[in-house]
């Protein structure tokens, strides 16, 4: 058995583990399953494929995604490692080639669709290849109460049993609640693992929640001050998606687009640009989904809220995945729950695999979170606590850099105005949208001119003109705040009303004190994006830094893999820090494996020395 620390060391180029994976590697090393709970970014990949290549025998991956088995057999072959990968992107021929390969010894570790497993061919190769481990990735696809159920995995355990001596297993997940955890060991037949909880705090993320009356401004606002960076927008729907990146196109910007309605094709080619850094920004649906392992996603934006935080911290997970410091935007509106509700209920038919009983309990399940998630977007405390506490964590009360803390100093108090929305609610004596209590609490030319509060007597109300101060935009920021808060309820339908809650009824009977950072003005009209530079204002020596970058891309191209493949931004920042002169001193550099310094040390070494000499600087 081959020495992990020296794996590590060599073949990935990191020092030391991170926390958690050193418990989880000797787990599997000797010979004992495992359960791994990690964020997104923290090296579970490293918990198995250190392992993989300590001990004899090939390693099996489960995987569910095309994209992220390719992702990882590139990474893992531009390392040294001799890897493949089997799935439906391969054609019938190739398959049997990998398998006949396979069953020769060609591979250490072999990425495998869960649908495949049982297949008769691949069970007969795997029933004569010396396994070394199972890894299941992703595992919480295997629990339906989960956010991305798949019943694949359940025929995993089958897997498992049919082979003549089965190996240790491991699996591991980003996102797990304890009914989640709980079906991973029990469904895939964990034997007494060894599980480890890192917790789920990225420190390196700054997570912002804006309520803009207009979402696209906003969203071309944060590409404009990410220019030039790897971007994902999500939204909720294709239509959605279409128009988003329709109209960020005609802005100039180089977006693509992704959802279940487009060609196979066509969303292979716009994944591999974004992948590619032939395009910046990738608008998408949820489709876009686990296999994404792009480490260089400066920002991640939801153009619309996520019917639950599970789905929320998975997508927005895959921002900063190499490290650096990156964003998570979510741009709330109201129509995001009405939207999210629908497909709630259009998604409670549509699986066979429980019966009626279920399918309710999975339906009141999903609207219980819904209405977290809408919670989290009205929160007045710290973001990243709230994430953490909805996952079981403590936390502390303030981050120092989440948009709630950042503008701890900008809240103030709003308990009037609070009390004025639920009263004119309350005393309208029958619901009424959004727009017409936000007429009537405005007063004036605007109450003056909607139709319905004038047919309805609405401007005899007390409250009318009560909020004229505050403007239209403010006054249905906070109208959505009370929603968020529980205060306030949008009826079901096709035209939903407001409606006082009890928690509103009795908010107005307390001396409650209600505090909140009121909205900033619309983002102005949107222009083209200034031309794109080079990332590195906050990295030492950018001009090096773009030097470097420059290089990569060109040896990415060269090699046909993701820039980052060749090193993530991470490691190029620690080199223009360093300044490396030797191959001693670049190897020890972060992310600079043996494998990769033979095979890019040649191209690296010169630029970093022709720095270092013209600018008198020594490392």
């Amino acid at each position: 058995m081959r020495d992990a620390r020296q794996i590590l060391r060599d073949t990935f180029g990191y020092d030391s583990f991170r926390p958690g994976q050193r418990e989880l590697v000797d787990g599997l090393l000797r010979g004992q399953d495992v359960f791994g709970l990690m964020p997104t970014g923290a090296g579970k990949s490293i918990c198995y494929q250190v392992p993989a290549l300590a001990l004899d025998g090939v390693a099996l991956v489960v995987s569910p995604l095309i994209s992220l088995m390719k992702d990882q057999v590139a990474s893992l072959l531009q390392s040294g490692v001799k890897a493949a990968y089997l799935n439906s992107s391969l054609t019938p021929g190739q398959i049997r080639l990998a398998l006949s390969r396979a069953a020769q010894g060609w591979y250490k570790i072999i990425y495998v669709a869960p649908e495949r497993l049982v297949t008769e061919s691949f069970l007969r190769v795997a029933r004569s290849l010396p396994l070394s481990l199972v890894a299941v990735d992703e595992a919480h696809c295997v629990s339906q109460w989960g956010q991305d159920f798949r019943p694949s995995y359940l025929k995993i355990r089958e897997f498992l049993e049919a082979l003549p001596q089965r190996p240790p297993v491991g699996a591991f997940t980003a996102t797990a609640t304890d009914q989640v955890r709980r079906d991973i060991v029990s469904l895939l037949g964990l034997r007494s693992p060894v599980s480890v909880c890192t917790g789920f705090d990225r420190p390196n993320l700054c997570f912002e929640v804006k309520r803009p009356v207009s979402k696209f401004p906003a969203l071309v606002s944060l590409l404009t001050a990410e220019r030039g960076k790897s971007v994902i927008v999500y939204c909720l729907t294709r239509k959605t998606v279409e128009e988003v990146c329709a109209r960020l196109r005609e802005l100039g910007f180089d977006a693509v687009r992704y959802h279940a309605g487009l060609t196979d094709e066509e969303r292979r080619q716009n994944q591999d640009d974004f992948i590619y850094d032939r395009a910046t920004v990738m608008v998408a649906t949820n489709a876009f989904g686990m296999g994404i392992d792009k480490s260089d996603v400066a920002m991640v934006v939801h153009y619309n809220m996520p019917k639950n935080m599970e789905a929320y911290y998975q997508e927005a997970g895959r921002a900063g995945r190499d490290g650096s410091p990156a964003r998570c935007v979510l741009l709330y509106g109201a129509q995001d729950v009405v939207m999210n509700r629908r497909l709630i209920e259009l998604s409670s038919g549509e699986n066979e695999e429980l019966d009626e009983e279920q399918r309710e309990r999975v339906r009141r399940l999903d609207e219980e979170r819904l209405k977290k998630m809408t919670s989290y977007c009205f929160s007045a405390s710290c973001l990243r606590a709230y994430i953490l506490r909805y996952f079981g964590e403590s936390a502390p009360e303030n981050c120092g850099s989440c948009s709630v803390c950042l503008e701890e100093g900008r809240k103030t108090d709003i308990t009037r105005e609070a009390r004025a929305v639920l009263s004119c609610v309350r005393g309208s004596g029958r619901g009424y949208g959004k727009t017409t209590v936000a007429a009537v609490l405005l007063g004036g030319d605007e109450g003056r001119s909607n139709e319905t509060v004038r047919r309805r007597g609405l401007d005899q109300l007390p409250q009318y003109g009560a909020l004229a101060h505050l403007g239209r935009s403010a006054i249905l920021d906070l109208i959505q705040r009370l929603v968020g808060k529980g205060l306030l309820a949008f009826s079901e339908g096709e035209y939903p009303v407001l409606g006082v809650t009890p928690e509103g009824d009795a908010f107005l009977e307390s001396g409650e004190t209600l505090l909140a950072v009121l909205p900033d003005r619309e983002p102005a009209r949107p222009r083209r994006p200034a031309p794109k530079r080079e990332e590195g204002e906050l990295t030492e020596r950018p001009e090096l830094f773009a030097q470097l970058r420059a290089l990569r891309a060109r040896l990415a191209s060269r090699a046909g893999v993701p820039a980052y493949v060749v090193f993530t931004d991470r490691a190029l920042r620690e080199m223009a820090g360093r300044l490396p002169q030797s191959e001693d001193e670049l190897l020890a550099v972060s992310g600079v494996g043996r494998a990769k310094l033979e095979r890019y040390g040649e191209e690296f070494l010169p630029v970093l020395r022709a720095y270092a000499e013209e600018h008198g600087v020594s490392s």
